[in-house]
């Protein structure tokens, strides 16, 4: 039986007509409501044998309950809760997403869809600089145990940064290399997280089930005195939350919008992160 169930398995024929899969896919629905499957979501072959069915019949409930939008999985990855996140990034600190996949117990890897030099106006001016600077731009796909996790598209300038395009990015940090290869350290800077909507095209992208919100974070990271990074990252929701800790004297740090950050007139907490 599913941990923490006493009762016989559900019997191999329905009761009053109604098909097995029903049967598990309720019995399913009501434990991920009770909170359950908090650690870890059985595999199918593991529900099959303690449902005493067949995987078809697991597989019938499990699809059920995906576009009930209750759990989710990548194709070829075992099932787990919607809201499950198990990737944190905490408020007010210096932050690493490799270290902290890697730290959830998961293999850190990215798809690296491009990395030159170009020109971006647009950018160029959140950077503070003339519209024609060469940026040096790095597009990736993280990945988090072979699942996407985030669309991520950064902007350096090529002054600081031309050194990175002999990095190898599908198994390193950015902020490591970027340390290591041009001598330079972020300290800080400004972020704005909010939920958005994905489109169809970066549902694609992320393998993002039907139902599953994102976060869309944009960021400018400083080393010292001025500004060098202008980033924007799309990241799955079910897998990623943000943690904030305070304090009665301290309470949180709320800037109103457009406090020195170049972005949508939205309302948004300034942090000194990284990533």
């Amino acid at each position: 039986m599913v941990s923490g169930v006493n009762e016989e398995p559900t019997p191999s024929a329905g009761r009053g007509g109604t098909p097995l899969w029903r049967h598990v896919r309720d019995d399913l629905r009501g434990r991920l409501a009770q909170g359950e499957f908090v650690d870890s979501f059985p595999g199918e072959n593991e529900l099959a044998a303690r449902y005493g069915v067949s995987r078809h019949t697991i597989r019938a409930a499990l699809r059920e309950l995906r576009e009930e939008g209750l759990v989710t999985a990548a194709r070829g990855r075992r099932q787990r809760p919607v809201g499950e996140a198990g990737i944190e990034q905490p408020l007010g600190a210096l932050y690493s997403l490799f270290a902290s996949v890697e730290a959830a117990g998961l293999e850190q890897r990215s798809i690296v869809r491009t990395l030159d030099v170009r020109a971006d106006a647009h950018v160029a001016v959140r950077l503070g600089m003339e519209e024609s600077t060469p940026l040096l731009y790095l597009e990736r796909i993280r990945l988090a145990d072979g699942e996407p996790l985030a669309h991520d598209k950064v902007w350096l300038l090529a002054a600081d940064a031309r050194a990175l395009l002999d990095a190898d990015f599908g198994h390193t940090g950015l902020y490591d290399e970027l340390a290591d290869r041009c001598g330079i350290r972020l300290v800080g800077g400004e972020e704005r997280i909010h939920a958005v909507v994905p489109t169809p095209a970066e549902r694609r992208l992320l393998d993002l089930p039907e139902g599953v919100a994102a976060f869309s974070i944009q960021r400018l990271g400083r080393t010292h005195g001025r500004t060098v990074e202008w980033r924007t990252t799309l990241i799955r929701a079910d897998r990623f939350s943000v943690l904030a800790q305070f304090d009665a004297r301290a309470g949180y740090r709320l800037d109103p919008a457009g406090s020195r950050f170049t972005g949508p007139a939205r309302s948004g907490r300034r942090l000194d992160a990284v990533r």
